[in-house]
């Protein structure tokens, strides 16, 4: 489990730069730098699914990872101690990215 920041903060998982959601997955199978990844797992403020998700926010969370390329995955497993998930006012999970990428 990796220590989690999530600055995407119109995320309904995201509660005080915590996530709520209990694991995630960030998306990137070709990615060859952090921009071509995303937080697969985002799900927007305002939708009215998955609410009632912000009760239980967690620095330490599991993290699947798709971006084969990067240092840190390991069987599809993120293995980096702490995570940066980025995008600050993102709509969709393609404007948010995991800037801890760091390719092999």
């Amino acid at each position: 489990m990796a220590e989690l920041k999530c600055a995407v903060d119109n995320c309904v998982y995201n509660k005080s730069e915590c996530c709520c959601k209990g694991d995630i997955t960030v998306g990137g199978k070709h990615a060859d730098c952090k921009d071509d990844t995303c937080c697969a797992s985002f799900s927007q403020t305002g939708s009215d699914r998955f609410t009632s998700a912000l009760e239980h926010p967690s620095r330490t969370i599991s993290i699947d990872c798709e971006a084969s390329d990067c240092k840190f995955n390991s069987d599809y497993k993120c293995t980096a101690g702490h995570v940066d998930i980025k995008g600050c006012g993102a709509c969709n999970c393609k404007e948010t990215a995991c800037a801890t990428f760091t390719a092999r």
